[in-house]
């Protein structure tokens, strides 16, 4: 599954400096996931092919939400593609028939 968060233009459009601020806010972003209340270090955030691709699982749809917030906060402006899954913790409904 895949969300555009933002998609407003290309992640790497111009001169090195340009190319240097996108990696610089990526890196910015994987600080803040790791330091704000979400810290969810298995998610990650590269650079491919001119676009900012998240890619990892999360326990619960809020956290996925505010993961794709704090993507649209620290990317705007950039292309985002979000991989983002969330795990199923919830107990199951029946026995399992082995």
């Amino acid at each position: 599954m895949s969300d555009p968060v933002a998609h407003q233009g290309p992640a790497a459009s111009g001169p090195a400096s340009a190319a240097g601020n996108v990696e610089y806010r990526v890196a910015h972003l994987r600080d803040r996931l790791a330091a704000e209340e979400l810290g969810e270090l298995g998610v990650r955030a590269e650079i491919r092919a001119g676009a900012i691709v998240i890619t990892g699982t999360v326990p619960s749809a809020q956290c996925r939400e505010t993961l794709l917030r704090v993507a649209h906060e620290e990317l705007a402006g950039l292309t985002v593609h979000a991989d983002v899954v969330v795990a199923e913790t919830t107990r199951p409904d029946h026995a399992e028939e082995l």
